[in-house]
């Protein structure tokens, strides 16, 4: 491989009394000019690389194909007024358009949309007030995750001339009688400290038709940056209830709506998980304080404090969410990482269990001053559908279905159970073609996650799907640091717990080498953001064990971590090189850190959106820098620093089409998986 020239500096950090060097430190100044020239030359010859593969074409003309569907989202119903908002995607579109009906006897109509806008804008959210009238909506660009918010006079189509404060701009909720909006929003740069914009979020009422000097700050917190602040009215603009929060702790307020009265304080302490949802008067609150698996409280509105709350569901299974609709409580379950869905009454009384379609992930909505209740479901072998649920006949009817022809019947889907290193029992999902034989020379991919409380459910994936009809096998490995089985897992996988993800995952790749599934000659692992992490720091602790890595928008350099971007708020889930204990724990994984020059490390592909407003493009830089300076690296090691994309990806399905493509066909091409013209 002829990489592109990287100079290396002697810049050496003394930490708690710890030399670390970094010889690489320059690649973090992405506004450089001599950074932008090192990331064209990185993608030239990635692109180069990648464009040789036969695969990338083949994947990317399926791709293109596959995505090519009429495609909608569920209805929005509003708190007054008949009319019906939806977003909707037509086969030969790019980005999803809004649309709105009258009422439910109206045919949808084109409201908004982005597929006029240029390229790179997105539309990131939007907001409908109470009775239909006015649209709000917040456009980003290039991924950036940074909208700013837009009015629309929804019967004219004119946009307003309000503009609001700072960045990052979201509405959270309208003003009954149409007079403003309530919308969160961070600092600019140079009203707080260098770095400090990403932090401070605040929320702030805007009085339409005046000038943003005159919005009001309503509600933030003055004292701790990373903290979160939101509110929003009742649907029957009886109650605003006020929240802050980090990542797994939160506190909540509330006040009736009419007047100036005092917020009442509902949870003393920030110490766990709540989350508040509201009904007649009444708050049902779903958390985790001492209930790994959480449960439900309820209470008055007018008696909202803590000593006032009763048990209404008590934990069993993890719940993932709670919704109330139709006069119900609908909770949803996780039980061995996929979807139940059981009902209950307002007393807490079990009514009965949804029927899901198959082992799946299913997301329940519905609003609870409407009898409409829909389900969103979907499963490795079955595209997302929407269904209707009718209560009394406990009954789905389909509501939408895309029109992609899926050969589920081909496919085999297992949950198989593995030992990790320390003896704990983790699951896996393993899906291939029925045919498969288990003799060890199939190629595998295998995929984990592993953090931030997030439970890896059976999905679809097109590239997933067309990969098992080929012969490969497909592995989901549900690891800890997830919330697969509550609190307690995830607990065991983040902070000094971190090396358990690792070693679960590593365990998963020996189990399907052990199992005759595959052999480490045809084993590649794929992950992304916290993923990437995963998949960068098993490629470094056991390189012998995998033939290719994936490594997209990853964390690498977990001792600087925290001074890019918003990151310093992830301190909760890994600790902090700032701390001299958790300093310990973090070196000995940190993937940048660990690249040794003794060992030859798989064939790698790592990936990152110039705009990525989560994880710093200088982790994935970094990282191939050291690798592709290493003496013995035989094997490639590619960047692709991805314009015009965020940490999601690209902006249009085209260019999320022909990245997802570029990526699998890197790992197609070393495992020896062909095309087939004939799927």
């Amino acid at each position: 491989m002829n990489y592109p020239k990287t100079k290396r500096t002697e810049i050496i950090d003394i930490l708690h009394g710890v030399k670390i060097a970094d010889p690489y430190r320059w690649l973090e100044e992405t506004e450089l000019a001599e950074v932008k020239d090192w990331d064209r030359l990185q993608n030239k010859l990635s692109d180069e690389y990648i464009s040789k593969i036969p695969q990338n074409k083949w994947l990317f003309e399926k791709l293109e194909k596959m995505t090519s569907y009429d495609k909608i989202s569920l209805p929005r119903f509003l708190k007054k007024g008949k009319r019906i908002f939806r977003s909707q995607k037509k086969s030969d579109q790019q980005k999803w358009v809004v649309f709105m009906a009258e009422d439910e006897k109206s045919p949808f109509k084109p409201l908004l949309d982005p597929n006029k806008w240029s390229e790179e804008e997105t539309l990131d959210y939007y907001t409908v007030s109470d009775d239909g009238k006015l649209l709000a909506f917040g456009k980003a660009s290039g991924g950036n995750e940074a909208p700013v918010i837009y009015i629309m006079e929804i019967d004219s189509g004119r946009i307003l001339p309000d503009k609001v404060k700072g960045w990052k701009q979201h509405v959270s909720s309208w003003m009954p009688d149409n007079s403003g909006f309530y919308y969160s929003a961070h600092p600019l740069k140079g009203e707080v400290s260098e770095g400090e914009e990403y932090y401070w979020s605040r929320v702030y009422f805007h009085k339409l038709g005046t000038d943003s000097s005159q919005d009001e700050l309503i509600w933030s917190d003055e004292n701790k940056k990373e903290i979160w602040c939101w509110n929003s009215i009742t649907y029957d603009a009886e109650y605003e209830i006020y929240g802050k929060g980090i990542f797994y702790a939160q506190q909540y307020w509330i006040k009736p709506f009419a007047g100036k009265n005092e917020l009442t304080l509902l949870n003393k302490e920030m110490d766990a998980e709540y989350s508040v949802s509201y009904f007649n008067r009444k708050l049902y609150i779903l958390t985790n304080k001492n209930a790994p698996n959480r449960k439900v409280m309820v209470t008055d509105a007018a008696a909202p404090q803590e000593e006032n709350w009763e048990e209404l569901i008590p934990e069993t299974d993890t719940i993932e969410d709670l919704t109330l609709a139709d006069g119900r409580i609908y909770v949803s379950y996780l039980k061995n990482a996929h979807s139940l869905i059981s009902v209950y009454d307002l007393d807490g009384n079990h009514l009965q269990d949804i029927q899901l379609p198959c082992i799946g992930s299913a997301y329940l909505y519905g609003y609870p001053y409407r009898s409409e209740v829909f389900v969103w479901f979907d499963s490795y072998t079955s595209p997302e559908t929407i269904y209707q649920y009718n209560f009394d006949g406990n009954s789905l009817t389909e509501y939408w279905k895309p029109e992609l022809e899926i050969d589920s019947e081909s496919i085999i889907i297992k949950q198989e159970w593995f030992e990790s290193k320390d003896g704990t029992k983790v699951p896996m999902f393993v899906f291939h073609n029925k045919d498969l034989v288990l003799n060890g020379e199939n190629p595998a991919i295998l995929y984990g996650y592993g953090g931030f409380d997030v439970s890896e459910t059976p999905q679809f994936s097109i590239w997933r799907y067309l990969l098992a009809k080929l012969g490969v096998v497909m592995a989901i490995a549900n690891i800890r640091g997830g919330g697969e089985f509550g609190e307690k897992w995830h607990k065991a996988g983040m902070k000094e717990n971190k090396q358990n993800v690792f070693d679960d995952f590593i365990s998963a790749g020996e189990f399907l080498i052990e199992k005759g599934y595959t052999n480490s000659d045809k084993l590649a692992i794929h992950g992304g953001s916290n993923g990437g992490l995963l998949v960068g720091a098993v490629m470094v602790q056991k390189p012998e064990l995998f033939k290719a890595v994936l490594c997209e928008v990853p964390l690498l350099d977990m001792i600087r971590y925290h001074h890019s971007s918003i990151a310093n708020i992830w301190a909760e889930e890994y600790g902090s090189a700032e701390n001299e204990e958790e300093f310990k724990y973090i070196l000995r994984y940190s993937p940048y850190h660990n690249i040794s020059d003794e060992k030859l490390y798989p064939a790698t592909l790592i990936t990152t959106g110039i705009n990525d407003a989560r994880v710093d493009p200088m982790h994935a830089r970094k990282f191939a820098a050291k690798l592709q300076n290493l003496a013995n690296q035989s094997n490639p090691i590619l960047l692709m620093v991805q314009n015009s994309s965020g940490h999601g990806g690209g902006t249009t399905q085209t260019i999320i089409n022909r990245q997802t493509a570029s990526h699998i066909a890197f790992l197609m091409e070393q495992l020896g998986i062909e095309a087939d013209d004939q799927l």
